[in-house]
């Protein structure tokens, strides 16, 4: 066996779990198979044939459809003799250009910026692979692309986009441009490209076989965490009331303005039988954030309280928290596609409310503390800790 093979698949290793600190043998891995630590489930590795190489192939892919996706046109909106077209930039810029800079930010970062620069480290990170050379700025870019995986919201967006289309499809026509299906190859291609890239089997072959070994807990680490995490979810649960109470975005037909709420857009959507739609919204925009304050609140006070029962269900909420928590972002790009889209003066446009910062900012918070969070102390009574 190579090298570069025993690096890729090695025969004998033991990989200190970074979620429970167990440490754990791991047997040669075939094709598609992957190591999962015995007490607390989390995947510690996975090996697939050819990664490295269909990982550089996806990432360069993306990145093509991304440059499609940009000049031609995404949507176009006709209504009462009007017609109005956006691209990607033009919506930005259009976003930009009614004053409603925050949202155009994070609408230009989640979307095109930080996925265009996942995609460009992972190509380069898998290239130097493919060359098996490791420049001393690889494990700064290593660490960069996994500090942004999360923020990477392509796929959401386009969600949200389909979204807003069934909300307007009875007040205009609408029209997809080629832009929108090559957004849609843009996200496919970076889904199956972060599927491919295993972040601790890169770490080893950077560290030239070594796998990573997270530094032990200790009690003031942990009193950070669960002190942290505790200000992160009050933020959230104030700032959670005004994103509610408050108009997401306004409606303007004939110079006759009607504000709509989060609760009152799901209302709306189900009168007029857009079922599927307003059970997404309902679920993206209440009982995601909800749940998830919930949820961390209840983990971090068995935490402190030193409970030591029911871990690997504890376990399991947690690792939910983390996967489901981006997901309520759709109704903020719902909000950001039709400001940009639906601007026609008075005849007809769409402006967003105050809640659409502060519920933008409930998403923000609660990934934030689910980061902050330390989920080693599920399993550890940190009082008992050096």
């Amino acid at each position: 066996m190579s090298l570069a093979t025993s690096m890729e698949n090695p025969e004998q290793l033991t990989i200190v779990c970074d979620q429970c600190h167990t440490s754990v043998s791991i047997p040669t891995l075939a094709h598609r198979q992957r190591a999962t630590c015995p007490r607390c489930a989390h995947t510690l590795i996975f090996f697939k044939n050819n990664a490295t190489e269909k990982l550089h192939a996806y990432a360069l892919s993306a990145l093509l459809f991304l440059l499609l996706s940009l000049p031609f046109n995404f949507l176009t909106f006709k209504a009462s003799g009007q017609k109005h077209s956006i691209d990607l930039p033009s919506g930005i810029t259009v976003l930009i250009e009614n004053d409603y800079f925050s949202l155009a930010i994070i609408t230009g970062l989640a979307t095109v910026l930080l996925p265009g620069l996942v995609l460009i480290g992972l190509a380069w990170l898998s290239l130097a692979q493919l060359k098996q050379q490791r420049p001393f700025y690889l494990f700064r870019l290593f660490s960069f692309v996994k500090a942004l995986l999360p923020w990477s919201m392509a796929e959401i967006f386009l969600i949200g986009t389909l979204v807003s289309l069934i909300k307007i499809n009875e007040l205009a026509d609408v029209t997809i441009g080629l832009s929108f299906f090559a957004f849609v190859g843009f996200s496919a291609f970076t889904t199956l490209a972060i599927m491919q890239f295993d972040p601790t089997r890169y770490e080893m072959w950077l560290k030239q076989g070594k796998p990573p070994t997270p530094k032990p807990l200790t009690v003031a680490q942990a009193d950070a965490s669960i002190q942290r995490t505790w200000a992160l979810l009050i933020t959230s649960c104030i700032l959670y009331i005004p994103a509610n109470l408050l108009p997401i975005m306004y409606t303007e037909i004939f110079g006759q303005e009607t504000p709509n709420t989060i609760i009152g857009g799901v209302i709306s959507l189900w009168e007029s039988g857009s079922y599927p739609v307003a059970i997404i919204i309902l679920i993206a925009s209440v009982v995601v954030p909800v749940a998830k304050i919930l949820i961390l609140a209840w983990l971090n006070y068995s935490v402190q309280r030193q409970r030591t029962n029911s871990q690997q269900l504890r376990t399991r909420y947690y690792r939910l928290t983390e996967g489901i928590g981006r997901w309520s972002m759709i109704d903020v790009f719902v909000v950001a596609v039709l400001v940009s889209l639906i601007q026609m003066g008075n005849t007809l446009s769409i402006y967003p409310g105050q809640a659409a910062l502060a519920f933008c900012a409930v998403v923000f918070i609660t990934m934030i503390a689910a980061m902050t969070f330390d989920s080693r102390l599920i399993w550890q009574q940190w009082k008992q800790l050096p």
